[in-house]
């Protein structure tokens, strides 16, 4: 099993299956598909909660750029800059939207306008809540 923590409002989101992937930078062990995935929040603080474990269905490599031009490039999948991709994308991942999802990453990441990591995607179906 492959735990991965989530900031408190995405939980709901989670637990409705409404979010179904989560990108991450790289590291040395992600998950891999058909791994048992547990989706927390406050990992390793006093407010841990398990929302739900989850199949990993799929991971890819994933970059994103911002700005004027924005897309997306999965690995095998290819490039998405037309504005309903970004936002079917965005809203797989938790967002309202594209906007929200690049708002949501210049707070997080100030003056980092590209990003290439991990997309790990699971089915709402394969949701167990605890």
């Amino acid at each position: 099993m492959v735990a991965y923590s989530f900031k408190a409002r995405f939980g709901p989101l989670i637990r409705s299956g409404v979010k179904t992937q989560t990108v991450r930078a790289d590291r040395k062990r992600h998950a891999r598909a058909g791994e048992t995935l547990q989706l927390y929040t406050g990992m390793r603080t006093r407010s841990c909660k398990l929302l739900a474990t989850a199949t990993c269905l799929k991971v890819s490599t994933i970059r994103f750029r911002f700005g004027e031009d924005p897309s997306i490039d999965l690995h095998g999948i290819g490039v998405t800059t037309c504005p309903g991709g970004l936002d079917h994308f965005a809203r797989s991942d938790g967002f309202a939207d594209w906007g929200d999802l690049a708002a949501f990453w210049a707070k997080e990441h100030p003056g980092l306008d590209a990003f290439e990591g991990i997309l790990i995607q699971w089915t709402a179906d394969s949701l167990v809540m605890d």
